[in-house]
């Protein structure tokens, strides 16, 4: 039945943005976390890659996580000699996590977590109309 097909390419989709929301949230959380020691890196910002799979038996594609990766760009750094996590330099290290970036992709991710409920949704109330026709 198509409708159960919709149903079951939408729970792909919420199934990677729930993905998404989770790698995000932990993004946020970890925005000061620093190193342990004067020079440790920082919290490195997680990334995540999708990727569309075939399954055969719906011939249709779906969306699964590929990749949760780390973001190798720098690291932010500021001038502060007397900081206990200072280096030699006098430089200490922040995570390359930008709240704002993070939060734009929260916005997008619950988006598209919310389209797919709502294709589920519609499926579902075509589904139980048929079901009244039938009766």
């Amino acid at each position: 039945m198509e409708l159960m097909n919709a149903i079951k390419i939408s729970a792909s989709g919420m199934q990677a943005q729930g993905t998404r929301l989770r790698v995000v949230a932990e993004n946020v959380a970890n925005a000061d976390s620093m190193g342990n020691k004067p020079g440790d890196d920082p919290y490195r910002r997680k990334t995540i890659t999708f990727q569309d799979t075939l399954d055969r038996s719906l011939n249709a594609d779906l969306v699964k996580v590929s990749k949760i990766g780390r973001d190798m760009g720098e690291f932010d750094s500021s001038y502060e000699p007397h900081h206990p996590l200072a280096d030699e330099n006098g430089y200490v290290k922040r995570p390359n996590v930008n709240t704002l970036i993070e939060m734009t992709d929260l916005k997008e991710a619950q988006r598209g977590y919310e389209a797919n409920v709502s294709v589920i949704d519609s499926s579902k109330a075509m589904i139980q109309r048929t079901i009244d026709l039938l009766r």
